[in-house]
């Protein structure tokens, strides 16, 4: 439906996965796609029973490529400036999710398409993968999150040399400037991003969110306020039913069963 999925994994009830459904396209972000992932990112993150999320993609060129062109070419300056706030509120949808978010990144992950694996927790990428912000090349900045995510996961010399130049990075490269945090073979990134998410999904989910709330807003604080962060992190979970049936399970020799 207009170019998203959101389905269950079969293996764990817990993990949801959201689908880049436009195949034919290369996965190309429309503005009626980036409307419906943003619908399908906000039911999600409103879903408790969810614990991690798989954001993945349909077909065997493309992860997604980014914004839609040639829909783009044939819209006015006030057309593109309205799809603006749609397009800002898909990558906000992912961004913003409380769960634990795993890109799942095969073939070309251009533009937009790098951006939404940078919006994530954690990527797993397989050998086929090819990551790029080429947006200064047609003339544009990366609207995506491109240049503040970048600048976070890489440091400000690789972010420049990613964004400035527009060029791409091979699997080895990624991997090596550290976009890339687990390389797959290929055909697998799918299968290990919801393993890992399964993985995830197995502990507190109360803990869970609270930890990457904390590693969330901590980035680019200084030490002392970011301490902070983490010590309002584990008040949350401290007294919480979370903790209580936690440490019970441990010392049960049982698997916990999250309240």
């Amino acid at each position: 439906m207009d170019g998203v999925t959101l389905r269950r994994d079969d293996e764990n009830e817990h993990v949801a996965e959201i689908v880049l459904d436009r195949p034919e396209a290369l996965n190309a972000l429309s503005t009626a796609m980036a409307r419906r992932l943003a619908a399908v990112c906000a039911e999600v993150a409103a879903e408790r029973s969810v614990r991690a999320v798989v954001l993945s993609a349909a077909g065997e060129k493309a992860f997604c490529v980014g914004a839609d062109l040639k829909e783009r070419n044939a819209m006015t300056d006030d057309e593109i400036m309205a799809q603006r706030p749609v397009f800002r509120a898909a990558f906000g949808g992912v961004l913003d999710l409380p769960q634990p978010v795993i890109a799942a990144v095969h073939g070309y992950a251009l533009g937009g398409g790098c951006e939404f694996a940078l919006s994530c927790d954690l990527i797993v990428a397989d050998e086929t993968a090819v990551f790029g912000l080429p947006e200064v090349s047609v003339g544009l900045v990366p609207g995506g999150g491109g240049t503040q995510l970048a600048l976070r996961r890489l440091g400000p010399g690789r972010a420049a040399d990613l964004v400035l130049t527009g060029r791409r990075l091979s699997i080895g490269e990624a991997q090596a400037y550290g976009l890339v945090d687990r390389r797959v073979p290929a055909g697998t990134a799918r299968d290990e991003a919801l393993t890992l998410a399964g993985v995830i999904a197995r502990n507190s989910p109360t803990a869970v969110r609270a930890a990457k709330r904390a590693m969330r807003l901590g980035a680019g604080k200084d030490l002392p306020s970011a301490l902070d962060l983490e010590e309002n992190a584990w008040r949350t979970v401290a007294f919480s039913p979370d903790r209580r049936e936690g440490i019970a399970a441990f010392n049960e020799k049982r698997t916990p069963e999250w309240p």
